[in-house]
């Protein structure tokens, strides 16, 4: 999805810059200047109203990934474009009018860029090397981000934000020791100041304002930009992509508008009005409007919608393996080869980077953490996988997983002490009463390979177990449907309605038919 992401958020982002300038400018008889200022500001998607919404409606993977990394990139794009734009209204007309405005863009891009590049790697190295005492961590990191978007201001006006989205890029990506205690303090701050800020936004409108737009013309725009510029911008975007026509007609449904919006509107409209600008009174209120409209009617709507389209995921195929060690990158990979979406998760990163290598989807993630039940992108996972080493560890995630991920069930390996019990099997076990951990691991060292053999009967089937039982060096896995559905076998019991056309799918070593 990363081309499909990354024409939403240029081509897709022309197509509204452009298109809701030109809508705005006819049906409001505003200038020029003043319509691609609004048209800049309503570019963003905020990923502040698109996440919740995302997050209570259970959708194919691919559209989810989509409109959250839209939302997500397009954030730092559109302020930058509304910056250029409100460049060019402040330095007015006359003959170094583009050359003018170009190069305070300019400035904009080079300081916001550098600083926050610069500042980002520098905390970074600071926080490896321990140079902060852990309990001043938040506090330093925190002075630090204001000061990168003081600093670049001090050198080019209205860089700020870019310097500090691209420092928290840059830090995102980087090798930073507690870097997840750097993430809860930063939602913990997200949500207080973001719910000050609307208040705040909200109290600087007054009525007089919201009387300008009191008027037919103001349903007409909205309807446009809802219903013909964002779907417009869509499909361009997802031309040639593997997305169906009702998939693209959702991800043209949900749109809202967001927090950056509504502050820039704000900001940007009080300083033009306060220079006399013709128009300027009206920025505020129509991006007010767009922002309120856009998020009522995805949020009251989205579900429904995702219904009507059927993009509503009915059934979580998808499996969720924690634990990416050998034998769970060969199971991984076999159930991805076979159309499955795996999702392996580790804390160890060198077992993520194995994964990675063989194209695996892998988290690196502490499953004591809640940053897993967060992940909107794991919204199709109907099975759990527990594979770890430890048995507390795989006890937990069963505990902890099984309501939102292991709605088809959630299985881990059995203990030392259950294998030695077989009478006493447990109902989640894998695979069979004597394949724990220890056995699995040897097995993947001497035969790393899965293989497959048909069944021919149930009486077959009954046959081929009991060699699997009495052969150490090899385990079985699944029972594979003639549809070619897998079947996840327990240690509980294998499945009991077995027909010609079903094969079994074994790790190890090469059994004889």
């Amino acid at each position: 999805m990363g081309p499909v992401i990354t024409k939403l958020v240029t081509v897709g982002a022309m197509v509204t810059f452009f298109a809701a300038a030109i809508t705005v400018y006819y049906i409001f008889n505003l200038s020029w200047q003043i319509s691609f200022l609004f048209s800049g500001l309503i570019i963003v998607t905020g990923p502040t109203v698109i996440t919740p919404i995302l997050r209570n409606i259970p959708l194919k993977k691919d559209i989810s990934t989509i409109l959250k990394w839209e939302g997500i990139l397009i954030d730092p794009i559109g302020a930058l474009v509304a910056v250029l734009v409100f460049e060019f209204i402040s330095i007015g007309g006359g003959s170094d009018f583009t050359k003018t405005a170009l190069l305070e863009f300019g400035k904009v891009v080079l300081f916001g860029t550098t600083f926050g590049f610069t500042f980002a790697h520098a905390l970074a190295f600071v926080v490896n090397k321990k140079f902060i005492p852990h309990y001043l961590l938040n506090v330093v990191s925190l002075s630090a981000v204001l000061l990168v978007y003081v600093e670049s201001e001090i050198f080019a006006h209205e860089s700020g934000l870019l310097a500090v989205v691209v420092m928290g890029m840059v830090l995102g990506n980087s090798k930073l020791d507690n870097l997840k205690e750097l993430l809860y303090f930063k939602e913990s701050l997200s949500v207080l100041l973001i719910s000050i800020l609307f208040i705040l936004l909200s109290a600087n409108i007054n009525m007089e304002e919201l009387y300008l737009i009191y008027k037919w013309e103001t349903l007409l725009l909205f309807a446009l930009i809802v219903f013909v510029i964002r779907p417009i911008g869509v499909f361009i975007s997802t031309r040639k992509s593997s997305l169906n026509i009702n998939e693209k007609l959702f991800i043209s449904w949900v749109g809202p508008r967001g927090i950056v919006a509504a502050g820039i509107a704000s900001l940007f409209g009080l300083k033009l009005a306060k220079e006399g600008v013709e128009g300027a009174e009206y920025i505020t209120p129509l991006v007010f409007m767009i922002v309120l409209g856009t998020v009522l009617l995805n949020a009251t709507t989205a579900r429904f919608m995702a219904k009507i389209l059927k993009v509503f995921l009915l059934k979580s195929n998808g499996v969720l393996i924690v634990g990416a060690g050998g034998f769970s990158r060969i199971i991984a990979k076999y159930l991805n080869q076979n159309n499955r979406h795996v999702v392996l998760v580790d804390s160890n990163s060198d077992n993520i980077k194995e994964a990675t290598k063989l194209g695996l989807e892998a988290i690196n993630e502490d499953v004591f953490s809640d940053e897993l039940e967060n992940n909107i992108e794991l919204s199709d996972i109907g099975y759990v996988m527990a594979l770890t080493a430890n048995p507390k560890i795989n006890s937990h995630c069963i505990t902890k997983f099984k309501e939102q991920f292991g709605e088809h069930g959630s299985f881990r390996l059995i203990t030392p002490q259950e294998r030695n019990n077989p009478r006493n099997n447990p109902k989640e076990g894998l695979f069979s009463h004597t394949d724990d951990f220890v056995k699995l691991t040897e097995i993947v060292r001497k035969f790393p390979t899965i293989h497959e053999i048909e069944i021919q009967s149930p009486e077959h089937y009954e046959k081929l177990i009991a060699k699997i039982l009495e052969n150490d060096n090899i385990v079985a896995l699944f029972t594979r449907l003639k549809n070619g559905d897998l079947k996840i076998i327990s240690a509980s019991g294998y499945a009991t309605k077995i027909s010609k056309g079903f094969k079994i799918v074994y790790l190890g070593e090469k059994l004889d038919e």
